[in-house]
């Protein structure tokens, strides 16, 4: 860092457990010369938890055009400078995105230090095929989320969203709409002690009694088509016939009715079988 002139760096911070933070993360930011945070208070309890002591200043979205200009000039001036965000990797669903394009046009290098983010944590246990697509938050009013949905609901990838858990039933009607043929994956207080994974076909997960706190994760399983059976479609049907048939006649059974491979439902009935 020390011959480094006009540069922006980009820092990942914990998205809960502060034991989440990288090497490179901790080294950039003691040898910074400002942190720019979302929430200073935030941002000071990671400070203060590891020693670092660099003057912080406030940068988010109600005020990130007002502070531009100030910034680009400490930045030409060969100030080494971090952003980050209150969690996670900044820019993902949060401000920034103003300062790095005036970066890119002044020439100023802006240099990612990778870390803990709530998409990557999530999709990892979510058990789902690794090809996703991110849209981040949901809009608030049922006509923006029909919208939104409506446009999703026939791409074969698996989807990702942020949600506010107070709103977590209302969505989830929603889901149910436009998903019901899908698993569905919810994350909530990654990292923490009360961390939690809900599972299970859009179709039959139940609403919840009460409210989540927080912003949650959510994770859709990609579409399942009319021709190809979900994995928990053809276990079931695999159960019913092994009561009274042989493994091979149950996998020739299944693979006569349904468009998927002899070796993937041979797999599924091994382990029921098992």
């Amino acid at each position: 860092m020390k011959n480094s002139k006009s540069v922006l760096y980009i820092v990942s911070t914990p998205i809960g457990n502060l034991d989440d933070i990288t090497l490179r993360s901790l080294n950039v930011l003691k040898n910074s010369d400002i942190i720019l945070c979302e929430d200073t208070r935030r941002t000071l309890k990671i400070c203060n938890h590891y020693g670092i002591q660099k003057k912080l200043m406030s940068y988010h979205k109600f005020n990130e055009r007002k502070e531009l200009n100030k910034i680009l000039n400490f930045l030409k001036k060969g100030m080494k400078i971090c952003l980050v965000s209150d969690a996670g990797t900044p820019l993902i669903s949060d401000p920034g995105n103003l300062l790095i394009n005036e970066c890119i046009k002044s020439n100023i290098s802006l240099v990612p230090i990778p870390g803990a983010s709530s998409i990557t944590a999530a999709f990892s246990v979510s058990g789902f095929e690794d090809k996703f697509l991110f849209y981040g938050f949901l809009p608030k009013t049922k006509f923006q989320i029909d919208k939104v949905l409506s446009s999703l609901k026939d791409l074969n990838f698996a989807l990702m969203f942020f949600i506010p858990g107070l709103k977590i039933n209302s969505y989830l009607i929603s889901f149910k709409k436009y998903f019901k043929n899908r698993n569905i994956l919810i994350a909530r207080e990654i990292t923490k002690i009360h961390e939690t994974f809900y599972r299970g076909e859009i179709s039959n997960i139940d609403l919840f009694k009460e409210s989540l706190k927080g912003e949650i994760t959510v994770v859709i399983s990609k579409k399942v088509t009319n021709d190809e059976a979900s994995d928990s479609q053809i276990k079931n049907m695999a159960k019913t016939l092994l009561e009274k048939n042989s493994l091979k006649d149950t996998v020739n059974k299944i693979s006569k009715n349904e468009k998927i491979s002899k070796n993937k439902i041979y797999k599924i009935c091994l382990e029921l079988k098992k």
